[in-house]
């Protein structure tokens, strides 16, 4: 199959396929189909591949696919995260004898119900937690600190400060998440689908050879989209608050989550423009987001990059050119 798609490299461009750093494995997705492939603790590579649904209608609508996209990715992120844990064999590790509710749900919930209900709450954990982290957290401080100082800081300074320290929280977490070991490897293999994407917009064969000569910074990463996401947040939100005059602590955190949905939007809108183009205001406009996968990607060894080459084999689409960003 490798020899079939190397024949697709042969023009360099780029390409909308990506994916997600897992448990030990990737997950890649193409214009047709999505692929995880996760390291057995054998050493044997399991290779999950399936067709991706059509998109909707709306698809086509700037902001709309904004939305879309980002709801889509978090739960198909979250899912593939909770397959590779299963199959590389990090639940066996767990050897706490399950308690009494667990028991009471395997007995009265299928398998598939069962996953299902984890998979609903991981991602509403997940959620509820970048919420506090980001939106309820930083603008609980702010309020503190304008209630503290004798007249207020004013509404340019709670906003400017506000975004300080979504900026700080966002950095710290990611640098915290970096230092410990099982994350360390999730994100080298972060840097194994970077590798290996890059690989394939130069137009190379997906050989581990080359794959290993490539950057691990890629412009078109998530974690520069959540970096945009802070900053869109910071400059709408003093955009609105500040001539509204909205100082109330709960009304801007109640403000931050409406306009949510609009920040996905923009965000995805900017990212999609500065990607496609190359130009000196484009690279700056990346710059911060390359910068911050210093925290979020790290060099992988030769078995992780075979299992980005796999992944990214397994969805590259038959019609040459079909992945052209």
């Amino acid at each position: 199959m490798a020899e079939n798609k190397q024949e697709c490299c042969g023009t360099p461009y780029k390409t909308t396929c990506g994916g997600q750093a897992l448990i030990e494995g990737i997950l890649m997705q193409g214009p047709d189909k999505r692929c995880i492939v996760v390291r057995k603790p054998d050493g044997a590579l399991e290779v999950k591949t399936e067709d991706t649904p059509e998109r909707p209608a709306f698809w086509k609508i700037p902001f709309f696919r904004g939305v879309y996209t980002f709801v889509m990715s978090l739960y198909n992120g979250m899912k593939a995260l909770m397959y590779s844990a299963e199959v590389s064999g990090m639940e066996d590790e767990e050897d706490a004898e399950p308690g009494k509710f667990e028991q009471w749900l395997s007995r009265h919930v299928s398998s598939d119900g069962m996953m299902r209900i984890m998979l609903t709450v991981s991602v509403l954990l997940g959620v509820g937690l970048a919420l506090v982290l980001f939106i309820f957290l930083p603008s609980f401080i702010v309020g503190v600190v304008n209630a503290v100082v004798p007249g207020g800081i004013g509404l340019w300074a709670m906003g400017i400060l506000e975004g300080v320290l979504k900026a700080a929280i966002f950095v710290g977490y990611l640098f915290l998440c970096s230092r410990m070991k099982e994350i360390h490897r999730v994100f080298c293999y972060h840097g194994a689908e970077h590798k290996t994407i890059f690989c394939y917009e130069n137009g190379l064969p997906l050989t581990v050879e080359n794959v290993r000569r490539q950057p691990r910074h890629h412009p078109r990463c998530g974690t520069s989209f959540l970096f945009v996401v802070i900053i869109i947040s910071i400059v709408l939100s003093v955009a609105l608050f500040t001539p509204l005059e909205i100082s109330n602590v709960w009304l801007r955190m109640a403000l931050h989550l409406l306009l949510l949905p609009v920040v996905m939007g923009v965000t995805y809108e900017f990212n999609r423009f500065v990607g496609r183009h190359e130009n000196i205001l484009c690279r700056v406009l990346r710059a911060p987001g390359l910068w911050m996968q210093n925290f979020t990607t790290f060099e992988p060894d030769d078995s992780m990059i075979e299992v980005g080459i796999r992944a990214l084999e397994e969805v590259l689409p038959e019609e040459k050119g079909k992945d052209r960003w």
